[in-house]
């Protein structure tokens, strides 16, 4: 049977449509990251935003907290009793506060050299290439001098900081941990690295380098290793007394000699993860680093988690007022607060040490002094140096943790006294006239700061209740 014209009128509409439909999308091409790529910028290319803010952290430090940030400040000169408990360790010679994390390799380049004395180990946080280094050199990583083994790293990135690959997988884009030591010390706490969650790993990526770690020393005090010294501790419960064991259990532990006690000693840097992870109110609420440091922000149509990695008080709180309703300036306050009595504790102990110190330098000098009070006096001062350093290291002035930054400087300031007295009687005993207070001697160490950070020795002797001198 013959259609009728109007039959066909379904199918001529359709085609017309189909002629006027604008082109079906296709899927935008990127470019790829290769695997093992070091260069940041190419990651850039797939991830524009995020690099655009990973590139802030260029900026300074201002607006920070006055105790800590990511402007170069000379600790040294903010807390001299640091010129006593660190003489005869690089960072007695030169202590700055570090920059942000595009920074982190050319800060150590510029350091003073005696920083960088252990080798070319100095460079694990430090370098992208770390862990290929090491795998290609094996023990001549830690072993060679710094230089050489920096020489290794391509000479256009010889002062590449902190790049994506330290945290991220280049296919996936999943977090990773890059450092070896890493895998190794959560190992030793009965945590599974290869079972983490997604919200563990948003703290244990920055804890791969915010951590107090161990550079163990052979027969000639040459490095033969770097690991965290977590082998007596659980997860959620490293505390300052386990680290003090590790460290004591072994003499290749002991890195260096204390000048004015004689006292070989281990060295605590920077556990930024060992205080917060250590039953912190924000730990127990389940809060990561990166919530506080790298919160989400919205940059255009996109939200992104920010790699302006900073402190919330350089972003007007903004991290902070996530979770809670108050005011932004009533948060910093509160923040402020903590700090000025942590650092009040902090410049009590420390100073009490570095009186112990001199008091136990003195001991060592004189001829028939009871050799059983010294030995106690020593004891003692080695408890105060690791808990006076221990929170002194920490970069956040004891936030991260109130209670226990209070608790580990409490502790430390009984030490420290302690420590005198034993020092004093077994001075009294020998006939020596003993002063109401030891002269620190300052002024027989070098001027130091680099860079224009001034040396200002005459600053932070004492503080009042608020921090205050």
């Amino acid at each position: 049977m013959k259609k009728t014209w109007w039959a066909w009128l379904p199918v001529l509409i359709l085609l017309l449509l189909t002629g006027c439909a604008p082109p079906r999308a296709e899927k935008v091409k990127t470019a790829s990251i290769p695997p093992g790529e070091v260069d940041p910028a190419v990651w850039g290319k797939v991830y524009p935003l995020e690099y655009d803010s990973f590139m802030m952290t260029k900026e300074g430090g201002q607006g920070e907290s006055k105790y800590k940030g990511s402007e170069p400040r000379d600790k040294l000169s903010e807390y001299p009793f640091q010129l006593v408990l660190l003489d005869g360790w690089g960072m007695g010679v030169e202590f700055n506060e570090p920059r942000g994390h595009v920074y982190m390799l050319k800060d150590q380049l510029d350091v003073d050299p005696s920083r960088r004395k252990a080798g070319g180990v100095c460079l694990s946080c430090k370098s992208p290439y770390a862990p290929q280094l090491k795998e290609q050199m094996g023990l001549a990583y830690f072993q060679e001098p710094y230089d050489r083994v920096h020489a290794m790293i391509p000479e256009n990135h010889a002062e590449l900081g902190l790049s994506c690959i330290d945290c991220h997988d280049p296919a996936s884009m999943d977090l990773k941990l890059s450092r070896w030591f890493m895998e190794d010390a959560l190992k030793a706490l009965g945590k599974d690295p290869a079972n983490l969650t997604r919200q563990e790993m948003r703290t244990l990526v920055c804890a791969q380098c915010h951590n107090t770690y161990v550079i163990p020393r052979d027969q000639n005090m040459k490095p033969v290793g770097l690991f965290l010294p977590w082998q007596k501790s659980q997860w959620g419960h490293i505390t300052v007394e386990d680290i003090e064991r590790v460290l004591k259990s072994d003499p290749a532990n002991l890195e260096w000699k204390n000048n004015p006690t004689g006292i070989k000693l281990g060295h605590i840097r920077h556990p930024e993860f060992e205080l917060y992870s250590n039953g912190s109110v924000h730990w127990r609420a389940g809060v990561a680093c990166a919530d506080c440091h790298m919160p989400y922000e919205r940059v255009g149509s996109s939200k992104i988690s920010s790699h302006h990695v900073q402190s919330p008080l350089k972003d007007n709180m903004r991290a902070c007022t996530q979770c809670h309703n108050q005011d932004p300036q009533w948060l910093r306050e509160q923040v402020i607060l903590i700090q000025d009595r942590v650092n009040n504790l902090y410049t009590r102990a420390g100073n009490a040490a570095a009186q112990a110190a001199k008091a136990i330098e003195l001991a060592n000098k004189t001829s028939g002094v009871n050799r059983q009070l010294l030995g106690q006096a020593k004891q003692f001062y080695e408890k105060a140096y690791y808990r006076v350093t221990f929170v002194g290291a920490e970069n956040s002035m004891g936030f991260h943790n109130p209670e226990e930054a209070l608790r580990v400087l409490g502790d430390g300031l009984y030490y420290a006294d302690q420590a005198l007295m034993k020092a004093r009687e077994a001075l009294v005993k020998a006939g020596v006239q003993v002063p109401d207070k030891f002269d620190l001697e300052l002024s027989r160490y070098a001027k130091r700061g680099t860079k224009g950070v001034p040396y200002r020795p005459e600053q932070n002797l004492e503080f009042t209740f608020d921090g205050t001198k």
